[in-house]
Parts: C-alpha cells; sequence; structure tokens
C-alpha cells in the first residue's frame, strides 16, 4: 500500500530479498514527481544508504556544509538578514522529493503491477496472511506492506486505536525557482538558515529542481490563533492553495513582525499556488510487524519534521526490510526480526521530534540573549542523546 519513496524503495527490498509476486496500490492518479519539495539527508546516512543501494550521486542534489542562525535584533540594524547568532556544521545533502521519487520508481522492475488511482478501503490482516478490499473487489496476498503515509489503512488494521495526535501547530512551506531569490549572495549555494523568532522558527535552503537548476526551499513553524484551524486536529493535509484567508493573513502577520526583512521577503516572494500547510502530527505504532502485516516510513511512525530524518528513517525501514528478509528462513521470522530492529527506532524519533518541537516552537527561549555559546549549548541539551538527521543504522 503506498508508491510514494518508502513504498517505491520496499518494491525494490522485496524484490532484493526474493519475494515472487508484487502488487503497489497507490492511491493518486497525477504526477507525484511534481511534488517538489525539499528533502534533507544526513551525509552519515548517506553513506549508508548508497551502500545499501537505495540511493545514489545519480539523483540531483546540493550540499550544505554549515547552517547560520538569525534572530530579528535591533543590535544589527544594517543587516537584513539580522543578527547572526551561530553558525554550526551541517553536513547535509538535499534533494528535490520528486527527482528522488522518480529515481526509486524507474528502478521497479515491469513485473510488478504499479496501479495508480488505487484507493484500499479496508485491509484484512491475519497469520496466513491478508485481503485488500478496494471499491472494485477483493484480492488475498501473503503479505501487506503499509507504505500508505501518516492515514494508513493498513495500521488501522493492526491498530485501530493508535492515532496521530495533532500536535497544535503548523508548517508553512514553500519551494520556487531559486532565479526569484532576492540578493541571492545573501544565502550562499552551500548554506542553511534558521531564523529563530519567539514561538516559531524558519528553516530555509536550496534544493535542485531536476532540470539542472535550483529552488529556494522554505519551512516556518508556528501556532496557528484560535479558530483557524482549518480542521486539523483530526488527521488531515491542506495542499498547495487550500489556505484559507485567515491562516495566509497569519503567515503575513509572522513576516512582518517576527522575521527580518531579507526572510520576510523570501518567504512573501512564494506563490498561493507553491504555499503548502502541514499539520504537525506524531505517533508511532507499539510494534512495525503483526502477523502478516508490516508498516514502514509514515504509516509507522511520523516524527515531527524537526528531525530532520522523515525520508531517511522510511529508507532506513527498507534497508532492515530486505536484510530481515534476506536472513531468515520464512515470513514469520523475517517480520519479527524487522520489528524488533526498527520499532525501537520509531520510538526513539517520536522522542526526540517531540523534545525538538517543544524547544523551538511551543516553549521558546528569549533567542535575543544567544550567542555562540548558548546557541550551542542549547542545541545540545534540545537534541539529548542523538538522532538529528536520522539515527545509525546499525543491523
Amino acid at each position: 500500500m503506498g508508491g510514494s519513496i518508502a513504498g517505491c524503495a520496499a518494491v525494490l527490498a522485496l524484490g532484493r530479498a526474493g519475494a515472487g509476486e508484487i502488487t503497489v496500490y497507490e492511491r493518486a492518479s497525477g504526477r507525484m514527481a511534481e511534488r517538489g519539495v525539499g528533502v534533507a539527508v544526513h551525509n552519515d546516512r548517506y553513506a549508508e544508504l548508497e551502500s545499501a543501494g537505495y540511493i545514489d550521486a545519480s539523483v540531483p542534489w546540493a550540499r550544505i556544509v554549515h547552517n547560520r542562525f538569525y534572530v530579528r535584533d535591533h543590535t544589527a540594524p544594517h543587516d537584513p538578514r539580522g543578527r547572526e547568532v551561530a553558525v554550526m556544521p551541517f553536513p547535509f545533502r538535499t534533494y528535490n522529493w520528486g527527482s528522488l521519487w522518480q529515481d526509486l520508481r524507474r528502478r521497479i522492475p515491469e513485473a510488478v503491477e504499479f496501479r495508480t488511482g488505487a484507493a484500499v478501503e479496508t485491509v484484512e490482516v491475519t497469520p496466513e496472511g491478508a485481503v485488500v478490499h478496494t471499491g472494485g473487489g477483493s484480492e488475498h496476498y501473503d503479505v501487506v506492506i503499509g507504505a500508505d503515509g501518516y492515514r494508513s489503512a493498513v495500521r488501522a488494521a493492526a491498530y485501530a486505536d493508535v492515532l496521530p495526535e495533532y500536535a497544535g501547530y503548523l508548517a508553512w512551506r514553500g519551494a520556487y525557482p531559486a532565479s526569484r531569490l532576492p540578493d541571492p549572495e545573501l544565502l550562499p549555494g552551500d548554506e542553511g538558515a534558521y531564523v529563530l523568532f519567539d514561538g516559531g522558527h524558519l528553516v530555509v535552503y536550496r534544493i535542485p529542481d531536476g532540470a539542472g537548476g535550483h529552488r529556494v526551499n522554505w519551512i516556518l513553524y508556528a501556532t496557528p490563533p484560535p479558530g483557524l484551524d482549518q480542521g486539523l486536529h483530526t488527521p488531515t493535509s491542506l495542499p498547495p492553495g487550500t489556505a484559507d484567508d485567515g491562516l495566509r493573513a497569519h503567515l503575513a502577520q509572522i513576516c512582518a513582525e517576527m522575521l527580518p526583512p531579507y526572510w520576510a521577503d523570501l518567504v512573501q516572494a512564494t506563490t498561493s499556488d507553491e504555499l503548502l500547510l502541514q499539520p504537525i502530527y506524531d505517533f508511532t505504532a507499539p510494534h512495525y510487524a503483526v502477523d502478516r502485516a508490516l508498516l514502514i516510513g509514515d504509516a509507522a511512525t511520523v516524527a515531527r519534521p524537526h528531525t530532520g530524518a522523515g525520508a531517511v528513517k522510511a529508507l532506513q525501514d527498507v534497508t532492515l526490510l530486505e536484510k530481515a528478509l534476506t536472513s531468515a528462513a520464512d515470513w514469520p521470522e523475517g517480520l519479527a526480526a524487522y520489528d524488533a530492529g526498527r520499532a525501537p527506532v520509531g520510538r526513539a524519533m517520536v522522542d526526540l521530534g517531540r523534545r525538538l518541537g517543544q524547544a523551538l516552537v511551543t516553549e521558546t527561549p528569549n533567542w535575543r540573549t544567544f550567542d555562540q555559546t548558548a546557541l550551542e549549548t542549547w542545541w545540545k541539551e534540545a537534541t539529548g542523546a542523538g538522532g538529528f538527521g536520522g539515527r545509525k543504522l546499525t543491523r
């Protein structure tokens, strides 16, 4: 279930592990490659995933060497970016989601049946197999894999009571051609930026556009005023162009009152059809495998995007899935090994996301008092035992 990054990678894992027949159900019928938002991959995690064969240098990417942290401050009146609080190493590769998906999709063998516009209504799971119900009928399978996102039908079959919990705030996201970037020299190509303000922050970096150029990719986290949540307390999504006037006005207010002028202009250069909203949820399933069903990616765990590891975790899931199935004598043994290796990681990443959400959004410090040393100390405390950018793949 699911034909995005996690689903396509899972098909490759299953094929390598010897699965005979594979069917993919993807609810979307449009061009998924046009989803051009950013994906960041830590250099160490990239090395692991390249070694496992799930990503390589042929996919267009851009480099981030370090991150600069800024705050709006009257002590820096001559720099439109605000006062630079700190500079920290940030060894990441950035990708366009669409390009990464295209690379995985083109590697799927023609023998795999890839059904687009195929919405799954319900799934039944037993120790012997699974039944998939769609509007066109029902089909039986030996194993069903949930790569169908945070509203997963497979997870609902295994854990009906495990639902995404709304964190109380949103991520506004935008990506547009770098040619529209005002004063591009103020955001060098190998740098990212965190712009800190009371009750939220803005993250900015460049990504490839898939055609030899680059796009400006930004994410702004903040809590919407009461009454402007557009029903976000229940699992939902707001695709480009659907944010109402109130939410767009709130974003404009943040730009005017909280951001230094350079970053405000950068955000405001985004057109309405380039602006999307991501309500922040989190959850994790108790187990990644139940009977003949298993969960990967966002179907298994949604950790807040502050962790910088969403796509990485999905690709790590399938990497371990391949290893577990290849070394197992049968399906139950392989699924049990996969669960043992990945469910604890899901819990750890959710915990990290909640800590970072608290530190960066819901209980922000007085950033104007920070300097390099204070920011480094705060970051170490916020990230705790580590995991920013994804935890090391050890099995």
